[in-house]
């Protein structure tokens, strides 16, 4: 009997992509600790690290953290292939298809504040629209819009000012560093 072993080599950007999506993870659970008044309204903590990987690495190495935590967030949480792992993996695709296109704005004006706004209302929009098609399927879903707007915006605001906070703080390390 033959055995065939099979190698993988890693590479730095993978062990930093792999540490990223830990303390997106991370913050998934804290997140799903939180009790909240309605169901679906989170803050999202997660897309703090998002924000920072795409301002730092690009959107691919951003895409990867959020699939990363959205799939082992699910599996952490007993939800892997439930219809909350698939509100998750919804909004978290639309979110990252708005970021790919948020990421070419302007930097003059825009950033992670805006980046996270965008972000947070594809979030929603990509959970609702999903409901919407397979598991409520009557229109009276969309009058939790502007509910759902009001969150969107404000954990938007409060994800982006904390990722902008953050990636201020780590320019300035590195700049301290550099001396």
């Amino acid at each position: 009997m033959t055995r065939t072993t099979i190698e993988l080599t890693t590479t730095a950007e993978d062990h930093r992509i792999a540490q990223l999506a830990a303390a997106a993870i991370g913050l998934s659970l804290i997140d799903a600790a939180i009790p909240l008044p309605l169901p679906g309204v989170k803050p999202g903590l997660a897309n703090i690290v998002t924000l920072i990987v795409l301002a730092r690495y690009g959107w691919v190495a951003a895409a990867w953290v959020s699939g990363l935590r959205v799939v082992a967030g699910g599996l952490l949480l007993g939800q892997f292939l439930s219809p909350g792992f698939f509100m998750s993996l919804t909004g978290a695709l639309l979110s990252l298809l708005v970021l790919g296109l948020a990421v070419r704005l302007p930097r003059r004006w825009f950033g992670p504040v805006s980046w996270s706004i965008l972000a947070a209302f594809a979030h929603i929009g990509g959970q609702l629209l999903l409901a919407r098609l397979w598991l409520i399927p009557h229109n009276g879903l969309f009058y939790l819009v502007p509910l759902f707007s009001v969150a969107a915006l404000a954990f938007g605001i409060i994800n982006g000012l904390i990722a902008a906070r953050l990636l201020a703080e780590l320019k300035d390390a590195e700049s301290l560093a550099a001396r």
